[in-house]
């Protein structure tokens, strides 16, 4: 059987935007919301709500906070004074704290994220020590090398690149957090207690919010199954007047 040209060029030229649409579709992030002011970049450019940043971007937020869309479907929400740059394959959290609801992995200097459709908080601190608290579902913790200081961008490639440095990895599952020293040793694996939910509802990942993160759903039924006791924030809504007013008192009649 003989392909016509035609129908040759279209099959490679469908091929070629399914490829373009998939790769395009890993590397970007819209902006949902900012909060406490407006000090929330895309590579040192004040940001706005419905912006995108797109692969090798950094984002990054001053006295602000801001929740973030992955193209994965995922949410992040980022805390003050926090820098992450968008790669492929994953984010590279350099610095702060982002909690992520849903199906997005994520990456640091010295480790990769793999998830499986989950609720955690990331927080990177100054001194290069990590922690990874998983809320609701599992998270697999690998160490790798360090990037060096020329190329500090989460690649394409970085996942083959790192598989061969890594140890046997960490499963972080539902309810539990693992800190990780600068020098990338496993210094703590504990349980997360209802105090440890409450503080972090009641904290800067979750107050003020109006936008509902991916996967609220999973982590309430999580929440209410082992912590009945803790109280998990809901998005507020706005509840329409049921007839309008006239001045004076009176009603609009119809």
């Amino acid at each position: 059987m003989i392909l016509k040209p035609v129908g040759l060029f279209t099959g490679f030229s469908l091929m070629a935007m399914t490829l373009s649409s998939s790769v395009q579709a890993a590397e970007t992030a819209m902006v949902q919301e900012i909060l406490d002011g407006n000090q929330l970049y895309i590579d040192s450019q004040q940001a706005k709500v419905n912006q995108k940043a797109t692969e090798p971007e950094q984002v990054s937020t001053g006295d602000s906070r801001g929740q973030l869309l992955f193209n994965s479907g995922a949410s992040g929400r980022l805390n003050r004074f926090s820098r992450m740059q968008l790669g492929s394959s994953c984010y590279q959290l350099t610095q702060g704290q982002i909690l992520v609801s849903g199906k997005q992995d994520g990456c640091t200097r010295s480790a990769r994220l793999s998830v499986r459709g989950t609720n955690y908080v990331l927080q990177v601190s100054d001194d290069g020590a990590t922690e990874v608290s998983v809320l609701e579902g599992e998270v697999e913790y690998r160490s790798v090398e360090p990037q060096s200081q020329a190329d500090q961008s989460p690649r394409r490639d970085q996942a083959q690149d790192q598989q061969s440095f890594s140890d046997e990895p960490v499963i972080i599952r539902s309810g539990e957090s693992l800190r990780v020293t600068p020098d990338g040793m496993i210094s703590a694996l504990r349980k997360l207690t209802a105090g440890d939910y409450s503080s972090i509802f009641a904290g800067p990942l979750f107050e003020g919010f109006q936008t509902e993160i991916a996967a609220l759903p999973s982590l309430q039924s999580y929440v209410r199954s082992q912590f009945p006791s803790v109280r998990i924030p809901s998005i507020p809504t706005i509840v329409p007047s049921s007839t309008p007013r006239i001045p004076g008192g009176g009603f609009f009649r119809f």
